[in-house]
């Protein structure tokens, strides 16, 4: 992996308001560029806000769409790599909790949510693909929220080859602090277990349909420790520098470099 500088925004998101929260966002790519980051995450579905209700599926766009190519201005405009969330439509009208991977020279992918939790399954399809992207000499996977509740994905994108997972967030409810106690109960295991790096963000404040967010992001090494943290129902941005050094303590260490000692034909034999 090369050295990376990355940033992850929490994030106000209304839903409804699918302009207003893309023109919103353009500040805090700005201030990511600013601060010298190579890439920008974003909450859960940040552009077209979070429901679990049928009205959501209004907002739903395909991608490429008004919503995506938005972004892929915004990303060349700023030169960076952005990863944003939307409700998306396919054309069989299904749709999907998805993040996008942006950078200036196109729409790179598109993760769609693959573990939908019980109140989501009315409205949202879930994914069957596990997607890694490799930019910037950083290859990376995407979880969301639900995602990060299931081991064995995070090790499925670890045994592919991720150095860094993404965890952008829709996670309601609590006081900042409280859902801060809450991640680090797999959160911190998900990094440490793989010997990865692990940046989540939330959505904060009111969706104004009921959801309110408690703002919090953090950024976690291969050691399972915490190198930044924001817990502040105000929108904001961290910022923090992911390093081959960092992975290489964990990785070249025999005894806290898990991964390549499992067993995976006694596990599921």
């Amino acid at each position: 992996m090369k050295d990376i500088r990355i940033a992850a925004v929490i994030f106000n998101s209304p839903i409804n308001q699918t302009r207003n929260n893309l023109d919103r966002m353009d500040k805090w790519v700005d201030s990511a560029r600013k601060l010298d980051a190579a890439i920008v995450c974003f909450p859960e579905l940040n552009v077209t806000g979070y429901s679990i209700h049928e009205e959501i599926k209004k907002t739903a766009e395909p991608i490429p769409g008004g919503a995506s190519q938005h972004l892929l201005q915004m990303a060349q405009e700023h030169q960076m790599v952005i990863l944003a969330g939307l409700v998306e439509r396919d054309e069989t009208e299904h749709v999907f909790a998805s993040h996008l991977v942006v950078t200036p020279n196109g729409i790179t992918g598109v993760y769609r949510k693959i573990h939908i939790a019980p109140p989501e399954r009315d409205i949202f399809s879930p994914g069957d693909e596990v997607l890694l992207f490799n930019i910037l000499g950083v290859k990376f996977g995407i979880q969301l929220c639900y995602d990060v509740h299931f081991p064995e994905l995070s090790t499925r994108m670890a045994a592919d080859g991720a150095d860094v997972l993404f965890m952008p967030h829709a996670s309601p409810r609590g006081t900042p602090a409280e859902k801060f106690n809450s991640w680090m109960r797999h959160l911190t295991a998900r990094a440490f277990d793989n010997g990865l790096f692990v940046v989540a963000c939330n959505q904060t404040g009111e969706n104004r349909k009921g959801l309110r967010f408690p703002g919090i992001a953090v950024v976690i090494g291969p050691d399972g420790e915490v190198i930044k943290k924001e817990t502040n129902d105000d929108e904001g941005i961290i910022v923090a520098d992911l390093t081959s050094d960092d992975l290489k303590r964990v990785r070249q260490h025999q005894m806290r470099y898990f991964l390549p000692n499992r067993r995976p034909e006694i596990y599921y034999s």
